[in-house]
């Protein structure tokens, strides 16, 4: 069968979110099956979802995960990817053998899915591997350890899954650079395919009334919370407002799964702002664009440490999408992700953060100068639509390489 053409079959493996949750693999898998292509997830299943079912073109196949994921345990992880790892690879198979099987695309973490590759790549069919999280930073910067033998596996891991891909896709130049250097993967093989927001449904939109009258300001956190995502440093830059800028009169909305949200809850009273502190959980698209475009402030609180000084942040750009100012830590990605669009404290310099957050709430119109640069940075080089092309390249050049 020749790669490229309406008939081609490819089969995507997701394990840390479910579909169509995830903001990467969504517009990625939309856009192959718009392409023509013949495209099935396999994920896990998450709350109120069907096993079987098609979204938008896509096939959907979904496995019952029973090991709930303690963030603060890393065993728990390694139970999870394990159980996952095997589910996967026995729906691959499963899939393959009754509905065919061309190119298998699976997204870390974790790096373990090559496993499931084994078999495809002995019979010939491509592999990509999508590299969104550097396993051995991603552990140093969660747990704050560096244990050699862990990084040493992390990254025999690493490499193993790199030099299985046909092809490998990362999120920046950073990503591309180290995997290059350390795995010893060349140029060729690697493309970067930003995780850009899509303009015709994140923008500005009629403020949510769930935020009306709360306070004068209105700060917004929009992801996950981990550990590494720096929400504690958010609380105590809040508390910094009170106690060492003497302003109180603000109201904090954060968007998103927690790993520890009670341990972040607690945290906020004891700095004595939890009333101010509201922890909204998952929200989906068309629930938190309302919720941003009600939002004064927007913050990327995440610290400098090994992972996040060469990760891209999504809510960057999200909110640069919805044309709201931001404050964040000044790291290497942040600055090349949000330019001029966001103000930029010391790395994990909390005091200094408050200091960024009183600048933008004396000056109004800096605040609407900056959301109009980064609204004009998503729609001239950074949106989706711009992405998506690299993404359909990679497998056009793949079709050039792949026998008829």
């Amino acid at each position: 069968m020749a790669i490229g053409k309406p008939s081609l079959r490819i089969v995507t493996l997701l394990e840390n979110n479910p579909y169509p949750a995830d903001p990467r693999v969504r517009p990625h898998m939309e856009a192959l099956a718009a392409a023509g292509y013949d495209v099935t997830v396999i994920c896990p299943r998450g709350p109120s979802q069907i096993h079987r079912e098609t979204i938008n073109g896509v096939k959907i196949h979904r496995f019952h995960l029973p090991i709930p994921t303690n963030g603060t345990k890393p065993i728990n992880y390694v139970i999870e990817f394990l159980y996952a790892t095997v589910a996967m690879t026995l729906l691959t198979l499963w899939v393959w053998m009754y509905h065919g099987l061309d190119v298998l695309h699976y997204y870390n973490p974790p790096d373990t899915l090559f496993l499931a590759g084994i078999l495809p790549k002995l019979a010939g069919k491509t592999i990509i591997y999508d590299l969104r999280d550097l396993a051995p930073e991603l552990y140093q910067s969660k747990y704050e350890r560096n244990s050699p033998t862990i990084q040493k596996l992390l990254l025999w891991l690493e490499k193993l899954t790199c030099h299985q891909a046909d092809h490998i896709i990362v999120v920046n130049e950073s990503y591309r650079q180290i995997i290059m250097e350390r795995d010893g993967v060349p140029l060729q093989r690697v493309t970067v395919v930003r995780q850009g927001p899509d303009p015709d449904r994140i923008h500005p939109v009629q403020p949510s009334l769930e935020l009306s009258g709360r306070a004068k300001t209105t700060f917004a956190y929009l992801g996950l919370m981990a550990k590494q995502d720096g929400i504690d440093h958010l609380l105590r830059a809040l508390h910094q407002l009170d106690q060492h800028f003497d302003y109180h009169d603000w109201f904090c909305v954060l968007i998103g799964k927690a790993d520890d949200q009670q341990g972040l809850q607690r945290l906020a009273v004891e700095l004595d702002i939890g009333e101010r502190i509201w922890f909204m959980g998952y929200q989906p698209v068309d629930h938190w664009v309302p919720i941003l475009s009600a939002a004064d402030i927007c913050v990327e609180p995440a610290p400098a440490n090994p992972l996040n000084e060469v990760s891209t942040m999504n809510k960057l750009m999200d909110y640069m999408a919805m044309g709201k100012p931001s404050v964040a830590y000044d790291l290497r990605e942040h600055r090349f992700t949000a330019g001029e669009a966001a103000l930029y404290a010391r790395p994990n310099d909390e005091v200094d953060m408050a200091r960024q957050f009183i600048r933008l709430i004396n000056e109004p119109e800096l605040r609407t100068r900056l959301g109009e640069i980064g609204r004009q940075r998503i729609m001239k080089q950074l949106a989706w639509g711009y992405q998506r092309e690299r993404l359909l390249s990679v497998y056009a050049g793949l079709a050039k390489m792949r026998p008829v």
